[in-house]
């Protein structure tokens, strides 16, 4: 018989709402990069905001390294759509 495991994350609150989605961003993102045809800055605005999402969840959750990833790529991420704004 195999060990049940616990899960420790919230289910069905909205941390669990915004990670889903920001997930769904993140695959999008993905998607984009994939197609050539697809300019760029469509790969980074999803990108960006599944981050956002992501860097959300892990600062309510207490979770450092969810912090420490999508707070990097949050900000590499805006850096590039500034670039391209400007």
């Amino acid at each position: 018989m195999a060990h049940q495991v616990e899960k420790v994350t919230p289910k069905h609150d909205l941390t669990w709402y915004v990670k889903w989605v920001s997930c769904f961003f993140v695959l999008i993102a993905v998607a984009c990069r994939s197609v050539e045809e697809v300019p760029k800055i469509y790969d980074v605005v999803f990108s960006l905001t599944g981050t956002l999402g992501w860097l959300w969840v892990g600062y309510i959750w207490h979770d450092r390294a969810i912090i420490v990833l999508n707070g990097v790529l949050s900000f590499l991420l805006a850096t590039s759509v500034l670039r391209y704004l400007t």
